[in-house]
């Protein structure tokens, strides 16, 4: 029986917008996958489109594999700031998110969705500026737009995406070298920890750019 969440408890908006200024540092998703001991960093094949850094609460759904369909019924229940989070089953060659998708989102101030499947209108997405994130690119679309049936999906239930558990207001950190999940529960703790380790590699930088050895970094940072 389909599940549809119309209201979860999402990070306050000030914890919402302290990530995002962490996340303007170098290779962000890195730096909050290496807090959390390389947890919660979903797997290689779920790429960008395009270059850029995408932070914000999820929103999960789930699509029924052999079944697809474009998740729109996520729309009504979605805010600004949220991302939107597609378990389609790792599923290549049936695409779930286009470009309309990607305007109807820009309406309500969502700005970008990570798909464990395909998307298509990759064009039209990167020119909205809309961040997308999917396994893979198709031409082929699902059967909503021939059949007209829409199935209900499961909306806000805790999913698999790329290899990684998400729920319902965890934190997503995304750019080019990948995504990065941060449990709703250790929101705080791990923003800490991703504060001081970019101050550090930003000092280490600086160091660096001052002519500092290997040696003498390891001494100053105990890293590099």
């Amino acid at each position: 029986m389909p599940q549809i969440i119309n209201e979860f408890k999402r990070p306050n908006k000030a914890i919402v917008e302290q990530y995002q200024e962490v996340a303007k540092c170098y290779s962000a998703s890195c730096v909050f996958g290496d807090v959390q001991k390389r947890r919660g960093v979903m797997h290689s094949s779920i790429k960008p489109i395009s270059n850029g850094t995408l932070v914000g609460p999820a929103l999960t759904v789930k699509l029924s594999v052999g079944d697809l369909q474009d998740p729109l019924d996520a729309l009504p229940v979605a805010q600004a700031e949220d991302v939107i989070v597609v378990d389609a089953g790792g599923e290549t060659e049936t695409s779930v998110w286009g470009g309309l998708m990607g305007r109807l989102c820009l309406q309500k101030g969502i700005r970008g969705a990570i798909v464990d499947g395909a998307v298509r209108d990759i064009d039209e997405l990167r020119d909205l500026g809309f961040f997308m994130f999917s396994r893979s690119v198709t031409a082929r679309g699902t059967h909503t737009m021939y059949s007209k049936r829409k199935d209900e999906l499961d909306i806000n239930v805790p999913i698999q995406c790329g290899g990684v558990g998400v729920k319902p207001g965890d934190m997503i950190i995304a750019d080019e070298n990948g995504v990065t999940v941060v449990p709703k529960e250790d929101l705080e703790s791990v923003l800490n920890l991703a504060k001081e380790q970019a101050e550090r590699e930003e000092a280490t930088r600086k160091a660096i750019a001052a002519g500092k050895t290997v040696d003498e970094l390891l001494e100053e940072f105990g890293r590099i």
